[in-house]
């Protein structure tokens, strides 16, 4: 009893509303319960006591069925019969409802009958028992509906595949006919409810999908017509279309089920009249477009073969296209997609078909109009109309690929001309985008050769109205078609004026496809461009100051892109050129007496921004530097020095300019190995003074790239920038959270990668290794996956160290290197394998299993000792709803015997049990808290 009324105050407090902390430990304390061998006893209490409030009732259902699946091994092997006979009779009391605690507990017989081999034949029995009185027929369907679905997806139940093959022969297989054949008699029970029907079907359902049924059974079955039958009637209707789909989807195996599909087929085609007649009933089109889909899917080899047996589902299905429920229109669009992919291969294409694609083109290019002014969409119905239109987009593409791509053009650019010539004041801008938005999907599939209906879209455009959404329409066609432009360089010119045109407009959508339409033209152009980049040069200076930025970053990528085009001298003053436009803003802030305004730093920021751009289109000259460029990396960072020094402390300022110093690495190569000192020494004082991650990041990358140089200045800033770094981070540790800092711990373990690589007698400097250790410990605490791995391949780094093996025939400096790890274990230890511990079994992903693993047990044969002194506290530390008592009493056993019997890769294995059982008991926890 004093189960029962602490169990019922932790259940209460879930009907009030307390504070989480409350919550938490109501939760906590029923979880623990679950676990516990009393909760046996006091949920049969409770799950049969007529006084029992309806939530214990239903907490007691859940808890049965959580311990059959979780912890059957707690009851006596002899007292399984007992639990079974109590599970039925709780389910014959709870007959009539409520169906939560039914279906609670037809799980944890389902469960039951996995584990219970004594039990023998358990539908047999379940049907002797619940199948004759009418009013345990619904509970007899539920457990029938969920013992396959339980079979095939509850892989937490501590069965072997072995056993796992043989209760499902007994419990399924072997029980096929008999649970068919009882459906069967149950469909045609007189008197029988749409209720128990609907429960029929979704039994059936079960059992086809479990792929136990032998589909050829159906054929001499009535339950095949009662199905389509069933979708005349309302209460049935969305039952019955789940179970055809699912029969159909069975039944992909056509040769195997032909017999099947001849009497599936007649009836899903007898289906389509219903399309009209039901036309403004949109929940009835929707289910009969999904049985017209899910058929013409599965059986588009047969409408292939025999096309005109099986047109009426294609033309079904072109129906529910044109449907104005945009909702109900994408059911159709993998069907077209998979046909087209099959009508592809074929040498010709049937005229039906043809019919059939051109009248979805025509269809797609109608929903793709935006709705009239005077009713716009707003919020996210537009976000997801927008979204939708580029999904419509790719079924115009498998247009293209049946009726072939120039066509489809022509007949999309005969519906612009066709509206051009209407009355232009009843002319709507919705009529002429839409096929404008059509022509840049098919844009994607033209020929680079066509000569016929390319030339006539890109004459046409300079002709279309200047309504903002058809000129940002047209600009988007530009850029698609861009590849075609390149071998029809004719067209340049005039689209160049019509981009140059797109950014005086005031709409800011417009100026932005204009500038991904000048990006594109001079990327895949760009060798036909280079004679008018003086000119592009010219407009950048008239427009810049009218463009938002993003406008004219695009600007500079293109321009970037016409430079790579260029010989080398020739780019590298062309580039050199942009290059000190932009640096004078830079420079003049820089030298300004005083601080900058707001927008003079707003104007360095985007010119960084612009120059980044380049830098990263250009890529490099290579190893030998143009004469334009040979002095211009000292000249640079000058600039970036002093402007660092000033408004290094600005987070964006710091981001951007260490962006650019990154191209700047990569561009200049070893000419930077003349300003690397000074560069490092900068890093250095930046991070010390803001703690920013952008000043690791170009550490991390100056070492990676000179570290093993043999300059002593060099590597006297090496070592000062991993000390000051180090020391650092330690401090902003000890003040906030590790995760506020991941970014930071990220580019410090990736600094302290390329130390340890390149320069290790840096990385395990006696008075910077225990700090940097216990900083890289840090990051496994965050919830960041790539920060996460990371650090551990640090770790696996430093423990693979070849100081740490003594079979190697190791110089003096890695003597001391090995020293020193082993004084940092010693004091760091424990709570190094707390944290890989403590990961493995709460947020470390997935992949970083084995590396975990890995760790572990080079950690166990290294310091075997200090291991087994060190476990006992970790494990102690842990929480038992993280991991069970139980557990880490095997664990510290297994480690122990492995350990003491030097043998190690049971060190391994013991772990990977450890992991095992650890997240079994943590899916529970969270399984039980998704039911509450």
């Amino acid at each position: 009893m004093a189960d029962i009324s602490a169990l019922l105050a932790a259940l209460d407090v879930f009907t009030r509303t307390p504070d989480k902390a409350s919550l938490d430990k109501a939760n906590n304390w029923l979880q623990d319960f679950q676990h516990s061998p009393e909760a046996w006893s006091t949920c049969n209490v409770l799950l049969l006591s007529p006084e029992a409030p309806p939530a214990a009732k239903v907490f007691a259902a859940q808890t049965f069925r959580a311990k059959v699946t979780y912890d059957l091994g707690q009851v006596d092997p002899a007292n399984l019969p007992a639990l079974r006979d109590t599970l039925l009779a709780a389910l014959e009391t709870y007959k009539t409802g409520p169906r939560n605690i039914v279906v609670q507990i037809c799980l944890a017989l389902a469960g039951l009958a996995m584990q219970f081999p004594a039990w023998g034949n358990a539908v047999e029995a379940m049907i002797n028992k619940f199948g004759s009185n009418p009013s345990t027929v619904p509970t007899l369907l539920q457990f029938l509906t969920l013992l396959p679905e339980e079979l095939h997806t509850n892989h937490r139940v501590p069965i072997t595949d072995d056993e796992w093959r043989d209760r499902l022969s007994v419990l399924v297989t072997g029980n096929v006919q008999k649970v068919i054949d009882l459906l069967t008699v149950y469909i045609q029970a007189s008197g029988v409810t749409s209720e128990i029907q609907n429960q029929i079907f979704a039994c059936l359902r079960s059992w086809i999908v479990s792929g136990e049924v032998n589909l050829t059974d159906l054929t001499t079955s009535p339950l095949l017509g009662f199905t389509f039958e069933a979708i005349s009637s309302d209460q049935l209707f969305d039952s019955a279309v789940e179970l055809i789909c699912d029969i159909i989807h069975e039944t992909q195996e056509i040769d195997d089920n032909m017999a099947l599909i001849e009497l599936i087929v007649p009836r899903v085609i007898a289906l389509k009249p219903l399309l009209a007649k039901d036309h403004d009933n949109p929940d009835r089109i929707r289910g009969y477009a999904r049985i017209f889909a899910e058929a013409g899917e599965t059986y588009r080899i047969l409408i292939i073969r025999h096309t005109e047996s099986f047109y009426p589902i294609v033309e079904a299905l072109a129906e529910c296209t044109a449907y104005p429920d945009l909702d109900i229109v994408p059911i159709t669009f993998q069907f077209w997609s998979r046909l087209a992919q099959v009508i592809g291969k074929k040498s010709s294409v049937s005229p039906l078909f043809a019919q059939a694609y051109r009248s979805v083109m025509t269809v797609i290019i109608k929903h793709l109009q935006f709705p009239p002014d005077n009713a716009p969409l707003s919020g996210q119905e537009a976000e997801d109309f927008r979204a939708f239109r580029h999904v419509m987009g790719d079924t115009l593409k498998d247009c293209c690929d049946v009726l072939e791509t120039e066509p489809c053009l022509l007949a999309t650019y005969e519906m612009i001309s066709a509206a051009l010539s209407q009355n232009q004041d009843t002319l709507s801008w919705q009529e002429i985008e839409a096929p404008l938005f059509a022509l840049r999907s098919m844009g994607a599939v033209v020929d680079p050769k066509d000569d016929n209906a390319v030339p006539k879209i890109l004459h046409l455009i300079p002709q279309l109205p200047l309504h903002p959404r058809v000129r940002y329409a047209a600009l988007l066609i530009i850029s698609r078609y861009t590849e075609w432009t390149n071998m029809h360089p004719t067209f340049i010119q005039p689209q160049l004026q019509y981009i140059s045109a797109g950014f005086e407009v005031a709409d800011l959508e417009v100026c932005a496809a204009a500038g991904q339409a000048l990006k594109y033209l001079c990327q895949d152009c760009k060798q036909h461009l280079v004679e008018v980049l003086p000119t592009l040069h010219t407009f950048l200076h008239t427009v810049a100051s009218k463009l938002v930025q993003d406008d004219r970053r695009k600007i500079y990528e293109a321009i970037a892109h016409v430079i790579s085009a260029m010989p080398m001298e020739k780019a590298a003053e062309s580039l050199k050129s942009f290059s000190l436009d932009i640096l004078a803003v830079i420079h003049a802030v820089a030298n300004k007496t005083g601080q900058a305004t707001k927008q003079e730093l707003q104007a360095a920021s985007d010119g960084l921004e612009n120059l980044e751009a380049m830098l990263y289109v250009v890529g490099s000259f290579g190893e030998d530097l143009p004469s334009a460029c040979q002095n211009t990396c000292q000249e640079s960072w000058a600039i970036f020095r002093v402007f660092l020094s000033k408004y290094g402390s600005d987070p964006e300022l710091a981001e951007r300019t260490s962006r650019v110093l990154r191209h700047g690495l990569s561009f200049f190569d070893r000419a930077v190995l003349a300003v690397a000192p000074e560069v490092a020494s900068s890093m250095a004082m930046g991070f010390q003074a803001t703690g920013f991650a952008s000043y690791l990041w170009i550490g991390g990358k100056l070492v990676g790239r000179f570290g093993d140089e043999k300059d002593q200045n060099l590597h006297a800033a090496f070592a000062d920038l991993f000390r000051h770094a180090t020391n650092k981070l330690v401090n902003l540790l000890q003040a906030q959270p590790a995760g506020n800092i991941s970014d930071v711990l990220d580019d410090y373990v990736q600094l302290s990668m390329q130390v340890l690589h390149q320069a290790p007698d840096i990385y395990f400097d006696p008075a910077t290794f225990p700090l940097a250790f216990q900083a890289t410990c840090a990051a496994l605490t965050v919830v960041q996956s790539d920060v996460l791995c990371s650090a551990l391949d640090m770790f696996q780094a430093i423990f693979h160290h070849q100081c740490l093996d003594p079979s190697a025939p190791n110089p003096p400096n890695f003597i001391t290197y090995a020293h020193t790890i082993h004084n940092v274990l010693d004091s760091q230890g424990a709570n190094f394998i707390g944290f890989l511990l403590t990961g493995l079994i709460g947020d470390f992903p997935p992949e970083t299993d084995s590396l975990v693993i890995s760790i572990f047990r080079i950690v166990a044969s290294i310091w075997p000792t200090q291991m087994l002194a060190w476990l006992p506290n970790v494990l102690q530390r842990m929480p038992s709803m993280s991991v069970p008592v139980q557990v880490k009493q095997k664990f510290l056993a297994d480690i122990t015997a492995a350990i003491t019997g030097s043998k190690f890769d049971q060190v391994r294995y013991s772990v990977i049990s450890f992991h095992r059982e650890s997240r079994r008991a943590r899916d529970r926890r969270r399984t039980a808290a998704l039911e509450k």
